[in-house]
């Protein structure tokens, strides 16, 4: 069953532009990653705030992305690190338009 992560953390920047200047060669390094089928960035400077919202094919994949994901964020220094997970109910996600694949 495809596996819905939410993850948000402090964030202190850059934003906008500068942040997919300096993130490239991460998401070119995520979309690699087993089982996942998008992600969408969030960033929101008002609260100093990222992260973002994947799709994965599976629930073990997503434990697996979140596992590397928290350890390479920890490494930087990050702290606070919020992370859920849902399972995806496709119909009626496809009703409503979502992205299911």
């Amino acid at each position: 069953m495809q596996t819905l992560l939410q993850i948000d953390f402090p964030f202190n920047g850059p934003f906008g532009d500068e942040m997919q200047q300096a993130m490239q060669p991460l998401a070119e390094s995520i979309v690699q990653e087993p089982g996942l089928l998008w992600k969408i960035w969030t960033e929101n400077p008002d609260s100093q705030e990222a992260g973002g919202i994947y799709l994965f094919s599976d629930a073990q994949s997503a434990q697996d992305y979140l596992e590397k994901h928290q350890a390479r964020l920890t490494a930087s220094g990050v702290t606070d690190i919020r992370a859920k997970f849902f399972a995806v109910n496709s119909a009626l996600t496809k009703i409503c338009n979502g992205p299911t694949q």
